[in-house]
């Protein structure tokens, strides 16, 4: 079967308004901008017949898309799907000295070093496997032809290169904002693209 997938970052958080760093550890909720581009995004997409909904274990995941959820459309957590895991920066606010030390981890990752990660965290490699494995168990669905996925920046980057069989060194060419959208069909052997950085939805904010 043909499927067609949504795949969208959630919506603003405080943490992002203010640059800390997120990351897997850090289970945040929307702020009130995140709560109006989640209501945008539904307001745009609710008529279309999503068969199955799947997020990340993370709250402002599930916030994003829980008007959906609402509508009793069968609903999945993978942890697969979670945010990259940013070791020890996690919850750390904004400095030159962040911001060095994640310009040069991007220079690596960038650089093909992709098994590279700060102390505690997660490489591009280790988001990989998880991410492989939710998405056969995403693909196994068969009930499932229109799906809608709700996750974060970095994963989502690190996801789309998995899915379009991209080099993960390639990520920098996925740009996010809040609730962008990416969609993808699956014509049962590979994945296309057919929609890029999505955010015409924002315009009903």
């Amino acid at each position: 079967m043909n499927k067609t997938i949504y795949i969208i970052r959630h919506g603003q958080t405080d943490l992002n308004f203010r640059g800390v760093v997120q990351g897997k550890g850090m289970d945040t909720d929307l702020n009130d901008l995140g709560r109006r581009q989640a209501e945008a995004f539904y307001q745009y997409y609710k008529n279309i017949p999503f068969d199955h909904i799947y997020t990340s274990t993370l709250r402002r995941t599930h916030q994003t898309v829980s008007r959906f959820i609402d509508m009793n459309i069968p609903w999945t957590q993978l942890s697969g799907l979670d945010e990259i895991g940013w070791g020890v920066y996690e919850g750390v606010e904004s400095s030159e000295s962040v911001k060095l030390a994640f310009s040069n981890m991007l220079g690596d990752w960038v650089s093909g070093k992709l098994t590279q990660k700060f102390e505690n965290g997660e490489s591009p490699e280790d988001v990989k496997i998880r991410q492989l494995e939710a998405f056969e168990h995403i693909l196994e669905n068969e009930l499932a032809k229109n799906i809608l996925v709700c996750m974060h920046g970095r994963a989502m980057r690190i996801l789309l290169c998995v899915l379009l069989d991209k080099p993960l060194s390639d990520m920098e060419q996925f740009p996010h904002s809040n609730t962008t959208l990416y969609k993808l069909e699956h014509d049962g052997k590979k994945f296309s693209l057919i929609d890029f950085n999505n955010t015409d939805h924002l315009n009903l904010t």
